[in-house]
């Protein structure tokens, strides 16, 4: 994913979260850092004594964290994705974490059944009786 700043910066769904991600986007609040061809993940120092569990699904760009926000994508999403954007070499992990891989895991069974669904031929005969 070659998200850009300015592409990260415009997802955010306030000026708030904006400013929030920008200050998160320093290397010294994440624990770990990784991304491969499917995810970036991360987790967040906040103020509680358990890490904020953070990631984007490169592929269909979503965001998931773990914190009480309920805001999409939140400030660590949003500082997830612009220190990606910086610092692309300092995500060093490549296997995806079990958090992680479960997440993509059901991202990608809803998307094979959303494409079964479209292929589907149109039951005709049904759709006349339910009209």
């Amino acid at each position: 994913m070659n998200l850009t700043e300015e592409q990260i910066l415009t997802l955010a769904p306030d000026e708030s979260s904006k400013k929030a991600g920008k200050e998160l986007a320093n290397p010294s609040k994440w624990v770990t850092k990784g991304a491969n061809e499917q995810a970036i993940w991360g987790e967040c120092q906040g103020s509680g004594s358990k890490p904020y569990q953070t990631q984007i699904d490169v592929a269909n760009v979503a965001f998931k964290c773990s914190c009480p926000s309920r805001k999409f994508p939140c400030e660590h999403g949003i500082a997830l994705g612009l220190l990606y954007a910086r610092q692309q070499n300092s995500f060093t992990e490549t296997s995806m974490p079990a958090w992680v891989n479960d997440w993509i895991s059901k991202r990608s069974q809803k998307e094979e059944k959303k494409l079964e669904k479209k292929d589907k031929p149109v039951d005709e005969a049904a759709q006349a009786k339910r009209q």
